[in-house]
């Protein structure tokens, strides 16, 4: 498995999808349905593209867990990487949510699948700070390079520093936080729009970074293991061309194959020699979501990526002892409330 392209990945199939109106005073990306379109019909358009995701990534060789979602208060609950993310080791992070009507995406059957079928050593929940009003909003508020260990974060009030220095602490990372905006002046959401970091390429739009400094900074320290660097212009995110993720795929004969998963809209966005630099290490795996990305995210917010060693299916034993000593070491709370893993 590649420290930096997850081989499996977590998709939530949302049967009630709908642009979340607690989220569009800062999200600069988020737009409203069409004109007199019902929410039944943007819902079932939704669900047609999150399908089409699913048996795009099967098709070269991803894992995918599908988690249905039937419950109609949870409008962002296609983009489980807010929520939640995985690390080498045996390791999973669950976050705190800005937005009040996202914080109950948190779900543990999620974390059941996790534990049950990968290995798993502990979790650590960060969700707890919500009512403090601290944020960090996973791998959408940081952008994580798993090989140098680095977390690239553009700050705003779902990414809070002081809980990105204590993310990186507990899973050794080393924080890269950097003010973004774009040409009005509006910060950056999410890093992940701005931002995907791949084995050996990165999609960055560094002009978005407007200290000249702290942007050379971030430009060397992608760079600094051979990485290419393809620099997006603030128009190429608009159209989500850096709302991309690597992942790991396996040809019909069983052979590693690298794909950068993006929107179809995002592809068609890049220059022929943006498109030859990714094409150089990853084959681009394109699908249109455009009903999905109304709500200011595209396929790299679908995606939660599995980082974690798959269980034999013969270790029945070990499985509950693992999971006993997460409930006694590290007690899940979701919502307010114990969630006990059971093997």
């Amino acid at each position: 498995m590649s420290a930096q392209a997850p081989s499996a990945v977590i998709l939530v199939r949302a049967e009630r999808f709908v642009p979340n109106p607690a989220t569009a005073a800062d999200n600069a990306f988020q737009t409203d349905a069409p004109t007199g379109q019902s929410d039944d019909t943007t819902s079932a358009k939704a669900v047609a593209e999150m399908d089409a995701v699913a048996a795009a990534l099967r098709s070269v060789g991803v894992r995918v867990h599908v988690f249905d979602d039937e419950d109609h208060t949870r409008p962002d609950s296609v983009f489980p990487n807010n929520w939640l993310s995985t690390h080498a080791g045996g390791y999973v992070a669950v976050y705190p949510m800005y937005a009040s009507n996202r914080r109950h995406e948190r779900r543990a059957d999620v974390l059941e699948l996790l534990k049950s079928s990968y290995r798993v050593q502990a979790i650590v929940d960060y969700s707890g700070l919500e009512p403090d009003g601290i944020f960090l909003e996973g791998t959408g508020a940081m952008v994580l390079d798993h090989v140098s260990r680095v977390a690239y974060t553009a700050v705003s009030h779902r990414a809070d520093t002081h809980v990105l220095e204590r993310f990186c602490s507990d899973f050794n990372y080393e924080p890269m936080a950097f003010e973004a905006v774009d040409s009005e002046g509006v910060p950056v959401y999410h890093t992940n729009v701005m931002a995907c970091i791949g084995t050996d390429v990165a999609l960055i739009a560094l002009e978005m970074i407007p200290d000249e400094l702290r942007r050379e900074q971030v430009r060397e320290r992608l760079t600094v293991n051979g990485r290419t660097v393809v620099e997006l212009t603030e128009q190429q995110v608009r159209e989500f061309a850096g709302n991309a993720v690597e992942l790991c795929g396996r040809t019909p004969e069983g052979r590693r194959r690298y794909v950068m998963a993006m929107s179809g809209r995002a592809r068609r966005s890049l220059r022929p020699d943006q498109v030859a630099a990714i094409e150089e290490s990853c084959e681009i795996v394109a699908v249109d979501i455009p009903t999905i990305e109304l709500a200011g995210g595209s396929v790299r917010c679908m995606i939660a990526g599995v980082h974690l060693d798959r269980r034999p299916a013969e270790e029945p034993e070990l499985i509950t002892e693992a999971v006993e000593a997460i409930n006694e070491d590290n007690p899940v709370t979701l919502d307010g409330q114990d969630v006990l893993l059971d093997a």
